[in-house]
């Protein structure tokens, strides 16, 4: 494509903009010195041939394989486990119980067995288990909480990832460009059509081109490794994204879509839920509980009216309460009302929170549509049109190579500054659209 080609010869000339102070050229009368540009290994030569990644399947890995998620799944689980145990009625006591075992003057001695029970009054057993049920819920939001979190690290990584692999194909054309540049202005000197400076300038834009390629997939590469790891599969071989920049993303939600729906809000009330559970469980908790024994025994004392005949077995059962005059459990109600303001605050704070990270985002999305809208529409077209009349003008001897660098210069700056608006666009419209949360490998909060 005409407009891509073009683009790839903007590294070269903006080194032009960047020569050192004090450099000395040599003058036109000088013979040029064929110095060949250093030649790096490609670092992305490995993932020629290999299916490029597509962001579904990054996704898919994530919920398979992302240790924060079994994590979360795991609190659940804990959660329900502990609310079934708290509704569950204490175990019974059995036991022995003896008493004059010696026998005294009499020959007595009672012996026998007990069972005991306690029964938690006042409904305690319940609000208990819903306390375990809240921390549950609780724990649900964060786990989808979490979700959101790792599935906006993905997608924004993966779209920063295809900015610069849009970037390295671009700046791949600008060396072969480049290089055939050098050699072009090699050839022309050799005939007297081109002076030494010419062929200085052409091989400094083919280094500049190479090195500027060379950091890209570089960068590339420590973004594809990122990328891999939020996905928790770190082992994934190098390879090419799957995806067009230049596609319309999907429309973010509003503002106020954002506070109704951020599972970060939901999981903050939820929050605030099991704090007023726990408060609700811990003012029941003064009510007693009451405790029932009953028993058998015999009794081996003798019955006075007849010497030789035992007591023999008799009954006995007990009722207990405990009297909450000291003991009114002051402390864990002090304690559970402020974990109920703090759960409140908390609550506040995250709605705050996703405003304050919204409001730029929202503000980036609609800079970066614009620029994205005027770079494609109107700025780039002109640009080729300036670039394509200048070079025919120069090849037609009737305007200066300078003309033609400089209009070159602006074309290249512009379509990677497009390319760079439309990685910005993406970028926040995925960041929007997972209520800008991040964080995908941090530790879930408990709930």
């Amino acid at each position: 494509m005409k407009l891509l080609l073009s683009i790839v010869l903007f590294s070269a000339s903006a080194a032009l903009a960047q020569s050192m102070p004090g450099m000395q050229m040599p003058s036109s009368s000088s013979q040029p010195t064929a110095s060949p540009a250093m030649v790096e290994p490609d670092p992305l030569v490995e993932i020629s041939g290999r299916t490029p990644l597509t962001l579904d399947a990054l996704i898919a890995d994530a919920r398979a394989h992302n240790p924060t998620l079994r994590a979360a799944q795991a609190a659940i689980a804990e959660s329900a486990g502990q609310a079934r145990q708290a509704g569950t009625l204490p175990n019974p006591v059995i036991g022995y119980e003896g008493d004059q075992i010696r026998g005294g003057s009499y020959g007595g001695g009672e012996h026998g067995a007990f069972l005991q029970q306690t029964i938690p009054l006042g409904g305690k057993l319940g609000l208990r288990r819903d306390v375990y049920r809240a921390q549950q819920r609780t724990g649900e939001a964060t786990l989808a909480t979490q979700q959101q979190r790792i599935e906006s690290d993905i997608e924004s990584s993966f779209y920063a990832a295809l900015t610069l692999q849009q970037e390295i194909d671009t700046l791949k054309q600008l060396s072969a460009i480049a290089a055939d540049a050098t050699e072009t202005a090699r050839q022309l000197a050799n005939v007297g059509q081109a002076d030494a400076p010419d062929v200085l300038q052409s091989e400094v834009e083919q280094e500049q081109a190479a090195l500027d390629t060379l950091t890209a997939e570089r960068h590339y590469i420590a973004a594809f490794h990122q990328l891999t790891a939020t996905a928790g599969q770190p082992d994934l071989p190098l390879t090419r994204l799957a995806g067009d920049l230049t596609a319309s993303p999907a429309q973010p939600p509003s503002l106020d879509a954002l506070m109704d729906q951020s599972p970060a809000v939901q999981r903050a009330d939820q929050a605030v839920h099991a704090a007023e559970a726990q408060l609700r469980s811990a003012r029941r908790e003064i009510v007693p509980d009451l405790t029932l024994r009953a028993g058998e025994q015999w009794n081996n004392e003798l019955v006075r009216e007849n010497p030789n005949v035992a007591a023999g077995p008799q009954s006995f059962a007990s009722a207990s309460i405990d009297l909450p005059l000291w003991n009114r459990n002051q402390g864990n109600i002090a304690s559970a009302q402020a974990a109920v303001e703090a759960a409140q605050a908390e609550a506040a704070r995250v709605r705050l929170a996703l405003r304050h990270s919204a409001a730029p985002l929202i503000e980036q999305y609609s800079i970066a549509a614009t620029q994205a809208a005027r770079y494609r529409n109107d700025l780039l077209p002109r640009a080729q049109r300036a670039y394509d009349l200048y070079r025919e003008r120069y090849r037609q001897m009737a305007a200066a190579y300078p003309q033609v660098l400089v209009s070159q210069r602006t074309l290249f700056q512009l379509q990677l500054a497009y390319i760079q608006s439309l990685g910005e666009l993406w970028q926040s419209s995925a960041k929007l659209r997972h209520f800008t949360l991040t964080g995908g490998l941090a530790a879930s909060e408990n709930p």
